[in-house]
């Protein structure tokens, strides 16, 4: 999949130029730029979370470099839906042009405008659409159509051009049961399929997974049974986003006879949305702030709090390891677990699991109850799509390698060319041209990262710093030397931190590093720089031998 960089020839006229800048290779940060006759139109703008191989890092942005100097030329940017792996990075590219037209639906847009608002960006061009409209931007012509997923109100992407047309799934799946009765638009489908579909680009999440995802409605009996027998205090963590989960976590909770209070400020934020939108019911005197949860005995409430993937900072991690302020779990509570695992979350999603069962907390999830289910088409679901539209060329997109790879292997299964099935990584350049794409060449695509508030700041040089810092500690050694005399005049002084401790462990190598230094400067050496690098092979050799470790080494060589 991943061919040697190979810069892309001159685009032709009237040809469709498509170029992921996030989301083939990852489960998140998921954009798409599509370029025609000089001017861009862009597909979704999402954030890729971290994991434990990116110490420090708060963001993974999409490849919005590859549109330096091409920002004037973007006719449009249009969001599927509103979870923060499609619209996360928002705010970073309207930083730099903040009057670039967002086309999205309402719920898409109203959490938009609140990330927009904590990034303190104005004057900005969000423009409304919903299922069934057509908008024409420049030589680009959009049809939305409506998908069913695990947020309201996402849609599909249809793209007319000189070129030829393009459907884009974003994320999507076929629940016939939705909780909001909003169906994936099937007959639109197949109304497009009757037109003839050049490029069909399709949510690739799920692709292994055989059959048909499960329906939301059958995790009711599940989370029946886990409120039936929670008798102390219940705790529910799933998405920030997951309107409709919330909302079955909060009509059981009326049911019972509970009162309902969120944690998290991503949890409080977007379901205020909802709510003043009309996308979550909540009924009257059921909400109580935190602070009021002491007012009610444990069994008359139920907290929806964020951390179902063990995010360090979120309530629940805290709530596991008794650092939150207010709410404490321990026995006879329950924690239920309505989400799924994303890929790279597994281990800190186990270490809360662990934690609050070491508590004696009463931990229900995926693993042992039906209590989540995927907003992600599974194979059946592919193939029904495949064969409704007849595409004749087909790019998996949203997934990693192997989600790419066994969602080609089912449009082939069901009769498209091998050849016309694209399975590419960040930063290819494909082309559609007379109903064929075609790969022509591939950009670097890496990812950008977001520290604090710096964007970009951070390269991989170091990350490998802060990974050994965390892993394997550093050692400082310093010393002081008269260049004139040729003499070490003081030390050398060597402490360690994150490292093995113990008195006297750096006497021995400190004799062999004095011994080392007066070496150097007995035969002319007279460079700070290069005593330093005595330093550091010297310790550096002793320190593999004797505790086979790679600590950072940071030799520090004062002259007088």
């Amino acid at each position: 999949m991943r061919d040697a960089l190979k810069t892309p020839p001159t685009l032709a006229p009237d040809t469709l130029r498509i170029t992921p800048l996030g989301g083939l290779g990852d489960v998140g940060r998921n954009s798409a730029s599509f370029e025609l006759n000089g001017k861009l139109l862009l597909i979704d703008c999402g954030v890729l979370f971290p994991d434990e191989n990116h110490p420090g890092v708060d963001l993974i942005l999409p490849g919005l470099h590859l549109l330096a100097g091409r920002l004037d030329d973007v006719e449009a940017l249009v969001l599927t839906h509103g979870h923060e792996d499609h619209i996360g990075a928002v705010p970073y590219l309207l930083r730099r042009r903040p009057n670039i037209p967002v086309l999205g639906s309402r719920l898409t847009l109203a959490l938009v405008r609140e990330k927009l608002k904590e990034h303190r960006i104005r004057n900005t061009d969000l423009r409304e659409v919903a299922e069934g409209d057509r908008r024409t931007i420049g030589q680009f012509g959009l049809e939305f159509l409506a998908v069913n997923h695990s947020i309201p109100d996402a849609l599909a992407v249809h793209l007319r051009t000189p070129a030829g047309t393009v459907l884009h799934t974003g994320d999507f799946k076929l629940d016939q049961l939705p909780l909001d009765g909003r169906l994936t638009d099937l007959r639109g489908f197949a109304r497009l399929g009757e037109e003839g579909l050049d490029l069909f680009m399709v949510d690739s999440t799920n692709a292994e997974t055989p059959g048909f995802t499960t329906l939301e409605k059958d995790i009711q009996p599940a989370m029946e049974r886990v409120f039936a027998h929670a008798g102390g205090k219940l705790i529910v963590a799933c998405f920030a986003s997951h309107v409709h989960r919330v909302q079955q976590v909060m009509d059981e909770a009326v049911r019972r006879g509970r009162k309902v209070v969120y944690v998290g400020r991503s949890m409080v934020r977007n379901m205020t949305i909802a709510a003043q939108l009309g996308y979550l019911n909540v009924p009257g005197n059921t909400l109580i702030a935190l602070d009021d949860i002491d007012k009610y005995r444990e069994d008359e409430v139920v907290i929806i709090s964020t951390g179902s993937q063990g995010e360090p900072l979120s309530a629940l991690s805290r709530i596991a390891s008794h650092e939150h302020p207010i709410i404490t779990a321990g026995e006879g509570d329950t924690v239920l677990l309505a989400s799924s695992l994303i890929p790279g979350n597994e281990n800190s999603v186990y270490r809360v699991i662990n934690g609050l069962t070491k508590n004696g907390v009463k931990v229900v999830h995926k693993a042992n109850a039906l209590v989540h289910v995927s907003g992600h088409a599974s194979a059946g679901e592919l193939l029904y799509c495949y064969n409704i539209l007849k595409p004749r060329n087909v790019m998996p997109v949203h997934g990693e390698v192997r989600h790419l790879v066994a969602n080609a292997e089912l449009a082939i299964a069901t009769g498209v060319p091998r050849e016309n099935t694209i399975v590419v990584e960040d930063g290819a350049v494909i082309d559609l041209r007379n109903h064929r794409a075609r790969v022509v060449g591939r950009l670097e695509c890496g990812y950008i990262f977001v520290d604090g508030s710096t964007v970009d700041a951070v390269g991989d040089a170091e990350l490998d710093d802060r990974r050994i810092l965390g892993e394997e500690g550093f050692i400082s050694a310093i010393a002081v030397v008269n260049l004139h005399s040729g003499a070490l005049v003081e030390g050398p002084i060597i402490t360690a931190r994150g490292f093995v401790d113990g008195e006297g462990i750096f006497d021995e190598i400190s004799d062999e590093v004095a011994a080392a230094l007066r070496e150097a400067l007995t035969e002319g050496t007279d460079d700070t720089h290069q005593l330093q690098q005595v330093m550091r092979r010297r310790i550096g050799r002793w320190v593999s031998r004797r505790y086979r470790a790679h600590p950072m080494i940071v030799p520090v060589v004062l002259a007088t």
